[in-house]
């Protein structure tokens, strides 16, 4: 699946491996959330880089304690109307600092890319090439936002602030 990160298409250096599935050698993998936490510590010596596939409806504080080891998490959209992952991407980010790839998997529009973004998740399962383009192309529609989230922009109010700030102090 193409992969939308950090609002360009990139390639996508990690390989989903089955639950019985061998894990690449010394390379980047991607597992599901009952592999995972079959052995974490395992898992987590065999790769370069891991990541977890976590469903939403799945308790974050399962995989908390791995959150600094863990390269990618990526949170599943079972359904467009599902937006449970939207609360586990926040709490991720806001709640427990959590730094690496936030990744949204699954049931995606377009339309809910840039809420996806503002929650805090900076890549995208695209299901062809062309959503992916599309999806790159509205994380730039809108560079300025009225509420604070997990990604971290500056609200219109704080950047008002801040000119008048330097227009004072110039």
């Amino acid at each position: 699946m193409p992969l939308v990160k950090n609002g360009k298409v990139a390639a996508d250096i990690f390989v989903r491996v089955a639950d019985d599935g061998e894990l690449p050698e010394g390379g980047s993998a991607l597992v599901s959330a009952a592999r995972f936490l079959e052995n974490p510590q395992g898992l987590l010596s065999k790769t370069d880089k891991l990541g977890v596939i976590w469903p939403n409806n799945r308790d974050l504080d399962d995989l908390v304690p791995f959150l600094d080891r863990l390269a990618v998490v990526a949170l599943v959209f079972p359904s467009f109307r599902d937006g449970r992952a939207y609360s586990q991407a926040r709490l991720l980010r806001e709640r427990y600092g959590y730094e690496g790839e936030l990744r949204a998997t699954g049931q995606v529009l377009r339309d809910q890319f840039l809420f996806m973004l503002r929650a805090g998740f900076d890549a995208l399962e695209a299901k062809k090439a062309n959503d992916a383009e599309a999806f790159a192309r509205t994380s730039e529609r809108y560079s300025v936002f009225y509420q604070p989230t997990g990604d971290g922009r500056l609200t219109a109010l704080h950047r008002r602030m801040q000119q008048r700030y330097s227009e004072s102090a110039g």
